[in-house]
């Protein structure tokens, strides 16, 4: 019998390093989410022509965010993956955000990570390596995102790694792993 990914541990064996199980693949323009009811992963929309994914786009296991799921993470790695594929990866931040549910506002923030074995983003350790630019395009792709499903979405605030690891381990505590 096999481990559901979402069951999988936080962190790779003997390290702080996280774990992160990618969905969709940069450059895909495919939402893809692991169903557990199937045991497989479901197209579950597209993105409008022009607009793709800027990096892998995943969650981290034995976690469950405030809005029910486990984390989601967008992962900074040289090339593109495939749904399933878990890598391991060190924190950089979070973009902490919130987007209604049932009429009332959710949170459903954003881990940023870097894959432990990418080479051009090996020098970023913190949210505060990377250009405003590119976190401002990063910030941009998931309003954009939200906004054509027609679901606003809000940044409260840009942290960085010590806030990210707070809301993993209290992800993890949610889980009871």
């Amino acid at each position: 019998m096999s481990t559901s990914p979402y069951q999988l541990p936080t962190y790779a064996p003997g390290s702080r390093r996280l774990h992160v199980v990618i969905e969709t693949p940069k450059g895909s323009r495919n939402k893809l989410a692991y169903d557990p009811e199937l045991g497989l992963y479901k197209l579950m929309g597209v993105l409008p022509e022009g607009s793709v994914f800027p990096y892998d786009f995943g969650f981290v296991p034995s976690t469950l965010g405030d809005d029910g799921d486990p984390l989601d993470v967008l992962l900074l790695m040289d090339a593109p993956t495939y749904p399933g594929v878990i890598i391991e990866a060190r924190l950089i931040g979070v973009l902490e955000a919130e987007q209604p549910e049932d009429g009332q506002p959710q949170r459903n923030d954003r881990l940023l990570a870097v894959a432990a074995e990418s080479r051009q983003h090996k020098h970023v350790r913190d949210i505060h390596d990377l250009t405003p630019q590119l976190l401002h395009e990063i910030e941009h792709f998931f309003s954009s995102y939200n906004q054509a499903k027609g679901q606003p979405f809000r940044i409260l605030h840009r942290s960085g790694k010590k806030r990210a690891e707070e809301l993993v381990h209290q992800a993890t505590q949610r889980t009871g792993t």
